[in-house]
């Protein structure tokens, strides 16, 4: 598995309006699942919006996040998003009981 951070700076939303902005966006991260993403997770902070992807590979993730897509970014938030990619091997996961190594 491979980790990117995405962060923007910006004003933390109120709750609904992070809800209503996340839901509207999600079919897009829906169909990128057959291009390599497993999960995301909407950020919405003090120190900013952004999400936290999980994809199935390094790859998957580099061929998301171009040039083009920073650009879409910064038009749409007013600011340049910040990508920092992380590679994963070891997960606790308490909810399944499990703790997985990647055999890759």
């Amino acid at each position: 598995m491979f980790i990117a951070i995405v962060q923007i700076p910006m004003s933390k939303r109120p709750r609904d309006a992070a809800v209503e902005a996340a839901t509207k966006s999600a079919p897009t991260y829906t169909a990128l699942g057959a291009k390599g993403l497993l999960k995301k997770y909407y950020l919405n902070g003090e120190a900013g919006g952004g999400g936290v992807y999980l994809w199935a590979s390094e790859a998957a993730a580099r061929a998301w996040y171009t040039p083009e897509w920073e650009a879409r970014m910064e038009a749409a938030f007013g600011a340049r998003p910040v990508v920092t990619y992380y590679d994963n091997h070891v997960v606790v996961d308490n909810e399944a009981g499990q703790v997985r190594i990647d055999q890759s």
